[in-house]
């Protein structure tokens, strides 16, 4: 009987360790957007803990750090940006006072989630003038969702050099990922397919890759530049154009105001639509997935 104790207690002592020695081996990850976040868990699955800095509502431009950031990133193994210089005003400084040489720029742990995708909009030139420009091209490119393809790709190779153990486990996620990417892409494009061409306005000059990927010509902003506030003349301008061509839509993102838009489309006849820019911008959309369900069915509803 005593043996019996004994064996039991030592299996169980064994259980013990063994989960905790798993939940040890998560590799930890944090990334800058959301939208990261989302994709890392997808190839990741139960073997990352991931955490993203920004929030799916928050302009990613415009982050404030802080102590709680630099402290997840210390003890980070993968570091995951958007790059193009969209975090450029927070991303270094956090990396910095992280001091942790796994996930500094040229380490194993850092991914620049832009490399291998196709940009849109490389400025063969740039000045203050033209206000806010991407000197390497615009920045918004996971809002194309077959550029996820190439995202959940860098993502695969960093937590690979980090885990080579479970290299198949990895790559089967990053398989179905890709397969659920074409198959969903197929029924977006599908659904928007009636309203190719169409003319839209914009607020800010964030949405190129959707436009592209999905058939629509965004053909002016509420912004004069980018980064650059509305001022009456181009709202007055917008009304005209709008006007002038049946122009219709207005998108906006949750994290700009929304009176200039309003008073435009009020004055034009068209309709404010809000489109998320990332995961998490509403209760809704709580993956990838679900950011371009939600953005396709708001266009689909506001187009019909």
């Amino acid at each position: 009987m005593m043996n019996k104790r004994v064996t039991l207690l030592l299996l169980l002592l064994l259980f013990c360790l063994l989960s905790s020695s798993s939940t040890l081996a998560q590799l930890k990850v944090v990334t800058t957007m959301t939208d990261l976040q989302s994709i890392t868990s997808m190839i990741g699955g139960d073997k990352v803990d991931v955490f993203a800095i920004a929030t799916g509502f928050q302009n990613p431009h415009f982050v404030d750090p802080k102590p709680s950031y630099i402290m997840k990133l210390s003890r980070a193994d993968v570091f995951v940006t958007v790059g193009l210089d969209l975090e450029i005003g927070w991303v270094l400084p956090l990396l910095n006072s992280a001091r942790n040489s796994k996930i500094q720029k040229g380490g194993d742990g850092y991914v620049d989630a832009s490399i291998n995708v196709p940009l849109l909009q490389v400025p063969t030139s740039a000045s203050r003038a033209q206000g806010d420009i991407h000197i390497y091209g615009n920045p918004h490119y996971w809002l194309d969702p077959l550029n996820g393809k190439v995202i959940a790709r860098n993502i695969f190779d960093a937590l690979v050099r980090a885990d080579p153990d479970r290299r198949s486990f990895y790559e089967a996620n990053l398989m179905k990922f890709n397969e659920t990417i074409d198959a969903k892409a197929r029924e977006w494009t599908e659904k928007l397919r009636p309203y190719s061409g169409t003319k839209i306005i914009a607020y800010h000059n964030e949405w190129p890759y959707f436009e592209q990927r999905f058939g629509l010509q965004i053909v002016d902003f509420l912004e004069p530049k980018p980064g650059i506030p509305p001022t009456p003349s181009q709202l007055f301008k917008v009304i005209n154009e709008m006007k002038r061509d049946h122009i219709k839509i207005i998108i906006i993102s949750p994290y700009f105001t929304a009176e200039s838009a309003d008073m435009v489309a009020r004055n034009a006849g068209g309709k404010v639509v809000t489109l998320a820019t990332s995961v998490g911008a509403n209760e809704q959309i709580k993956t990838y997935y679900d950011l371009f369900d939600y953005n396709v069915s708001q266009l689909f509803e506001a187009l019909r």
